[in-house]
């Protein structure tokens, strides 16, 4: 029987860079584009909130982009302030580098299992679907699927109950399966 887990994201993450005013290394986003034209070239911005001291920096989305290149939908999003839209570009790795950015996902996604697991099955076959690109030890999301301590978990991978062709030990932030044998 095919189980169907998901990794949803709950909130924006955390934007991992060093504060120029309090030396806080992290930043909120909250969803706001700043756009700013210079006759026919658009700079655009996603803001984002020290968690410290509360000063503004500012995650380059387009910089001197002319503004025919620009699709008038996704300047739109941005004049709305669109959130769907920072959670979008938050997972582009391409923004992530040239902003020199990492994310923090911690306390910002959840697991949600669908039903209970169907009682009296010998194997368990489960797919993991991410939302996003969230980086999570897969262990650990066996362990708070099934209700484990991740030291069980740990064990029925040792004892070769817990399959995957995924390294389940690591980090991931793609959808992997797993088998759970009883």
């Amino acid at each position: 029987m095919l189980i169907r887990w998901a990794v949803v994201p709950t909130r924006l993450p955390l934007v991992l860079r060093r504060c120029h005013a309090c030396a806080s290394g992290s930043f909120r986003p909250h969803g706001k584009f700043r756009v700013n034209a210079h006759h026919k070239l658009l700079d655009a911005w996603l803001l984002a909130l020290c968690t410290g001291c509360g000063v503004t920096t500012k995650i380059t989305v387009l910089e001197r982009a002319h503004v025919r290149s620009v699709r008038p939908a996704l300047l739109d999003r941005m004049h709305a302030n669109d959130p769907a839209l920072a959670a979008e570009l938050l997972q582009d790795g391409v923004l992530l580098r040239r902003n020199h950015i990492a994310l923090d996902w911690t306390g910002a996604w959840r697991l949600d299992t669908g039903d209970a697991v169907p009682p009296g099955r010998a194997v368990l076959d489960v797919s993991v679907r991410f939302g996003a690109r969230i980086t999570v030890r897969p262990l650990r999301l066996v362990a708070d699927g099934f209700g484990f301590s991740r030291a069980e978990a740990e064990r029925l991978l040792a004892e070769g109950q817990l399959v995957s062709p995924t390294r389940l030990t690591g980090r991931t932030s793609s959808d992997f399966g797993f088998l759970l044998k009883r």
